[in-house]
């Protein structure tokens, strides 16, 4: 049998995307089949204790490309016996790859999100994925946006050897009828009231900015007294809470829920008529959203999703089927869009049934974790 280790900086009980993602892949690989070795965090033991599969903590919170890094990695692989490895990034830690390769890893595969594609546009970053891309099997992309980033920066060898692989949603969990009645009730919602939800960290790029300054017109154009409930939280928070004072909008028409637990994340998209999060590129092209698993989140959860233009977000949404693609600065795109939706009923419905089927077709966990086996395994050529 196939034995992985995966090595990652990006892995629970910190919280992020791309964490979700590897222990996402990591928990639908067999449990007898692999094992992590991941920084060390508060609340480590306490995670690592409910997982099927062993969890080796650095001593550190961040693991780098470096000798003591190499050696831990290497007696990993060998005490759990492992012969093929899976970096949870590519960028930094796919500079290990020769020192595991010598210490008994037939296959590596790398993982690649969003920041990979900063590293391609920046000359020495650039050389260190080039050399990744060398050193490595395989390395994936989420969709054509980086793809075409990342294969600029390899050699036409290591591009031919990319495959494509993204995140999946649970469809058990994020679905219709998630709960969100309950949630309107606890944060005192009318029932028919039309919501806006945005589920997110408060980070400039992911244009919670855009929402507030877009709503006031929203308000003035749709009837039922719609409300903007922003779930979630980060360095942007007392920003977008001044922000808000300043247009005049107060918790009778914007709810900031704060950071939910995860199991409640369905019930707070269930809780929306409509999802938006108009994310937006910065810092020349070096801040880019790698795919936003929660425009397919929301689409899973039968609403009409508006997304912005910034990376691979834009791979998330069928245009003007299961929502639309706006740019990420221009709030008044984003208030048409959103009186559009709010306005029509029947069409937004639509539009959020044919979001849920095309998850459901598309992108379950199932089918990422059989493109995943395909990965390891070698035979990956359908997936191209």
């Amino acid at each position: 049998m196939r034995r992985v280790l995966i090595v990652t900086n990006d892995f629970p009980p910190r919280r992020g995307g791309i964490q979700s993602f590897v222990h996402a892949l990591a928990a639908r690989l067999p449990e007898e089949s692999v094992c992590v070795y991941a920084p060390a965090w508060d609340g480590a033991a306490r995670f690592d204790a409910q997982q099927p599969f062993p969890v080796v903590r650095h001593r550190t919170s961040l693991m780098l490309p470096v000798p003591t890094v190499a050696a831990r990695a290497a007696s990993v692989l060998a005490a759990y016996d492992c012969d093929t490895v899976l970096f949870g990034a590519a960028a930094p830690l796919g500079l290990l790859a020769p020192s595991l390769r010598r210490a008994g890893a037939r296959r590596i595969v790398a993982l690649t999100h969003g920041h990979e594609a900063g590293w391609a546009a920046l000359p020495v970053a650039r050389s260190l994925l080039h050399r990744i891309g060398e050193q490595v099997d395989v390395m994936t992309y989420l969709g054509e946006y980086f793809r075409v980033r990342l294969a600029a920066a390899l050699s036409p060898q290591a591009a031919a050897r990319m495959v494509r692989l993204a995140p999946g949603v649970d469809t058990t969990a994020f679905r219709p009828g998630a709960g969100g009645a309950a949630i309107r009730q606890r944060l005192g919602i009318g029932r028919g009231r039309p919501v806006v939800v945005c589920v997110s960290r408060m980070v400039p790029r992911k244009g919670q900015d855009t929402l507030l300054r877009a709503w006031p017109l929203v308000r003035s154009q749709v009837g039922g007294d719609p409300l903007l409930l922003l779930v979630g939280d980060g360095p942007y928070r007392a920003e977008l809470g001044r922000m808000a004072d300043r247009l005049g909008l107060d918790g009778r028409s914007v709810i900031f829920a704060g950071p939910v637990p995860s199991r409640e994340l369905p019930a707070y998209y269930d809780a929306g008529n409509v999802f938006a999060m108009p994310c937006r590129t910065r810092r020349g092209g070096l801040d880019v959203e790698g795919l936003g698993i929660v425009y397919l989140e929301a689409s899973a959860t039968g609403l009409p999703v508006i997304g912005g233009d910034s990376g691979g977000a834009p791979d998330a949404i069928l245009e003007g089927e299961t929502g639309y693609v706006v740019p990420g600065r221009s709030e008044e795109a984003l208030a048409g869009r959103l009186i559009e939706l709010l306005g029509d009923r029947a069409g937004a419905a639509a539009m959020g049934e044919k979001g849920e089927a095309w998850v459901d077709t598309e992108w379950r966990w199932e089918l990422v974790a059989g493109r995943l086996s395909q990965i390891l395994d070698g035979t990956p050529t359908r997936l191209r």
